[in-house]
């Protein structure tokens, strides 16, 4: 029947299928549907699933969206390369990619599109004609939340937590948002100067990395965690408490949960804060526009994503 899935074969299953195989209940997507994964650690509480089926719903599409958690599934991350053969082996349409694969993706795609190459980070893959074609929604994500949430304040000066995948697109979504130095730190100091580096070249602005966030925090506008401390599965600070002042903007690229440790102490201490909320809304719009084909109601996404967050 269209739009249903159909039974895996009889034949005897992949070694790959011992991996997805089994979160589609055995059953592979048919022609008229339209399947997508999530492929990342820790992501059982994504509410991301929950805004591309509802939406995929309002566009009349049979839109499936599942979970491939690699703490869930117990496997290594060497694995990711198998995951993606199986994916699209198994006629997926495409995938998001969250941490920690953002990057480690890259090199096992068959094309990349010149703006996630240019960020060096990939969170959206499209299967198309047999290639899995890389494409990097985040940027846009934070953009378009940083302009609604944050537009009216003071943003000469950065200080970013975090140089992986989604520091990357955050990097240059802040540049091009009019950001005219931006400092990076990262607990691994070569990918800060390598990010650093690449920022240089593309923008030619003042971007460096830092080896002391303190120093950095005392001269920035605002602070953005761009990396996963704060997650449920990670508890805790990005950064020491009492370097947020009240005259700060803070920015968090997190939302599960929404109000991390991070953001409770920014208000707390008066900070104007933007959670990862809005981030997380329109790289999924982004998203699915990318997946389908078709124009996605952001106002519709958001309102389904605070309806879940309200739960």
């Amino acid at each position: 029947m269209p739009g249903e899935c159909q039974p895996l074969p009889n034949a005897s299953p992949s070694p790959l299928h011992l991996r997805v195989g089994p979160i589609l209940g055995g059953r592979v997507p048919g022609e008229d549907s339209v399947t997508i994964g999530l492929v990342g650690r820790g992501i059982g509480a994504s509410l991301t699933p929950r805004m591309h089926e509802v939406e995929g719903a309002r566009l009349g599409l049979d839109y499936r969206y599942h979970l491939i958690d690699f703490d869930t599934l117990e496997i290594a991350d060497f694995a990711l390369r198998h995951v993606l053969d199986e994916v699209r082996e198994l006629g997926f349409a495409g995938i998001n990619v969250t941490y920690p694969f953002k990057q480690a993706i890259m090199p096992l795609l068959d094309e990349i599109s010149p703006d996630a190459q240019a960020i060096g980070a990939v969170n959206s893959v499209v299967m198309r004609a047999g290639k899995a074609v890389g494409y990097n929604t985040d940027s846009w994500g934070f953009a378009e939340s940083f302009r609604a949430g944050l537009g009216d304040v003071a943003s000469r000066s950065v200080l970013q937590l975090g140089a992986g995948g989604a520091g990357a697109a955050v990097a240059h979504a802040l540049l091009e948002c009019g950001a005219q130095r931006l400092a990076i730190f990262d607990v691994v100091p070569h990918r800060a100067e390598a990010l650093a580096a690449n920022l240089r070249t593309l923008f030619g602005a003042e971007v460096n990395a830092c080896r002391d966030p303190s120093t950095e925090a005392r001269a920035a506008d605002g602070i953005v965690n761009t990396t996963p401390v704060g997650m449920a599965k990670l508890p805790g600070m990005p950064i020491a408490a009492e370097l947020l002042e009240a005259r700060h903007w803070v920015a968090d690229v997190i939302y599960f949960p929404l109000e991390t440790e991070f953001m409770a102490h920014a208000r707390r201490r008066g900070c104007k804060v933007l959670s990862g909320a809005g981030m997380a809304v329109y790289q999924a719009v982004r998203a699915l526009q990318l997946f389908t084909g078709l124009e996605a109601d952001a106002a519709a996404m958001e309102a389904t994503f605070r309806a879940a967050v309200a739960r």
